[in-house]
């Protein structure tokens, strides 16, 4: 039987793992700027610029936008991640550490999405950087933690940490980590109830 993961210790990153981050970039991309269709699949890279022909200004922009303010600017959740945590939230205090620069826009985001109990109660790291999400797990008495950057999760392992990497096309290949494909894995792992 495999054990389960009580979400009192599970952490979340927020792009690629909540916020359904890559469509809302191809949206945009396509609505605002006049660009192609850009398929999901295409994304391979974390830099998007590195796999898409974009010029790296527009690519700065659209992120710019839904870091800035995801609300008007249309960032979704991922599919069926709003149901999952808030049926967590039940059990412990929501835990997320992100990249994203500022706090109050993606906190926004959240509470605008998560039932307030929820929303209420949940912690909120805003770092402005990929590196060090280590030293916020540790800080905030983790030991779980769900993140698309394959790399990340590479450096919690090695860290004593157990990660779980969010599949996106631009991780796949990249690790020998445990993985989710979705919400519903990730319910799954977590306990339901005390």
């Amino acid at each position: 039987m495999i054990n389960k993961i009580n979400p009192q210790h599970l952490g979340f990153d927020i792009d690629g793992v909540v916020a359904d981050t890559a469509s809302a970039f191809i949206r945009l991309a396509r609505e605002q700027y006049g660009l192609r269709e850009i398929n999901p699949e295409e994304i391979t890279a974390f830099q998007v610029e590195g796999c898409l022909d974009i010029d790296p200004g527009k690519v700065e922009e659209i992120f710019g936008r839904l870091m800035t303010d995801p609300l008007d600017h249309g960032l979704e959740p991922m599919p069926n991640a709003i149901e999952v945590l808030n049926e967590l939230a039940i059990t412990a205090p929501l835990t997320f550490i992100t990249a994203r620069p500022q706090k109050s826009p993606i906190e926004k985001w959240l509470q605008t999405f998560l039932a307030p109990s929820a929303s209420r109660e949940m912690r909120l790291v805003a770092m402005g950087e990929h590196d060090g999400k280590g030293n916020h797990i540790r800080e905030l008495g983790l030991q779980y933690f769900i993140d698309d950057q394959a790399e990340t999760c590479i450096s919690l392992a090695a860290d004593g940490f157990s990660p779980y990497v969010f599949n996106q096309p631009w991780n796949r290949g990249r690790h020998q980590l445990p993985a989710v494909d979705d919400w519903l894995a990730i319910r799954e792992l977590c306990t339901q109830s005390a």
